[in-house]
Parts: C-alpha cells; sequence; structure tokens
C-alpha cells in the first residue's frame, strides 16, 4: 500500500474513533430525549396511583448491578445483595459513588433491565438518574432510588435486574 493509502486509511480510522467517542458521549441526552418521548421512568405520580395494593402473593427478586464507563474516574457500587420485592411495593436501594480523581467530576447513570419486558413494570419514583451527579474531589456519595415493580408484572418473571452504567459528563469548573 502506498503512502497515500496509508494515509487515508489513518484518517478513516481516526474518524471513526472520533465519531464513537462522540456517539458515547451523546448517550446521556438521547436516553433524556427518549424517556421524554416515551415517558419511561417519567411517571412518578402515576406509578404512585397505580400501586396502591401490594400483591403478598407473590415476590420477584431484583438483582442490581452497577457499572461505569471503561476509564472512568469513579468508584460506583450497588448494594451487595438482591433485594425481594412483593409487586406494588414501595422500596428504596441506595447506591454509592466516589469521584477517585483530585478534580470535581460530573457524571450521570443510565439504566437497564433484564429481562427487557420488566422495563414496563419498572416504576421509578425518584432516582438519582434523572439528575447529573456533581462531586469533589474524593468524594462519597450515597444515591436512593425509590421504586415500585407495578402489579402487572408477568406472574413467570422471578428475577429482574436492574442495572446502571455511570457515565462521566465533564470535568467541573
Amino acid at each position: 500500500m502506498n503512502t497515500t493509502g496509508n494515509r487515508r486509511t489513518s484518517l478513516r480510522l481516526t474518524l471513526l474513533s472520533a465519531a464513537m467517542f462522540a456517539f458515547g458521549f451523546a448517550l446521556v441526552p438521547l436516553y433524556d430525549v427518549f424517556c421524554d418521548l416515551t415517558g419511561l421512568n417519567r411517571d412518578a405520580a402515576q406509578a404512585l396511583a397505580n400501586n396502591t395494593q401490594v400483591d403478598a402473593s407473590r415476590r420477584v427478586r431484583i438483582e442490581l448491578v452497577a457499572n461505569v464507563q471503561d476509564g472512568a474516574l469513579w468508584r460506583f457500587a450497588a448494594p451487595s445483595l438482591p433485594v425481594d420485592v412483593h409487586p406494588g411495593e414501595l422500596v428504596q436501594v441506595e447506591y454509592e459513588l466516589e469521584n477517585l480523581s483530585d478534580r470535581p467530576l460530573i457524571g450521570r447513570a443510565v439504566p437497564s433491565y433484564a429481562p427487557l419486558a420488566a422495563a414496563a413494570h419498572f416504576k421509578k419514583i425518584d432516582c438519582f438518574c434523572f439528575r447529573e451527579q456533581r462531586l469533589a474531589p474524593h468524594e462519597t456519595v450515597r444515591l436512593p432510588v425509590l421504586f415500585v415493580l407495578d402489579r402487572g408484572v408477568a406472574r413467570d418473571m422471578k428475577v429482574v435486574t436492574l442495572s446502571y452504567t455511570f457515565f462521566a459528563l465533564g470535568k467541573r469548573t
């Protein structure tokens, strides 16, 4: 391959890397737009109104997971034990976030659910994922999630995984 071919390949790889970085950085605002359009995770009052009855005849295990993007300067931890809940029951859990750097950081968590069908039944009343998090150097914070797994969840759904991935948004000045 000649020098011109090498330069074109190098330029394409550089552009691809830049595009991938931009897409990753845009995920959080895109998630906000998606939630606004679909109403996902924005209907806290409706979730409380629809869940006035607890289905004590069954339990669903909620497994809690925490991830950070590669190279992030955070320590992000989920509660160490899963939570067994009755559909319709109001539940609170706490995650923990620590800034491992010597500078202020801003970040945001994006949730995901498994199985995917659980997302429609997982109603967050309050969540740290609704807001960006600002941490001073070496600061540690506890981040509560208040949720209801609505009573319409399928009877054969015995385990639901709630996973958050924390993304750095930038540096606070």
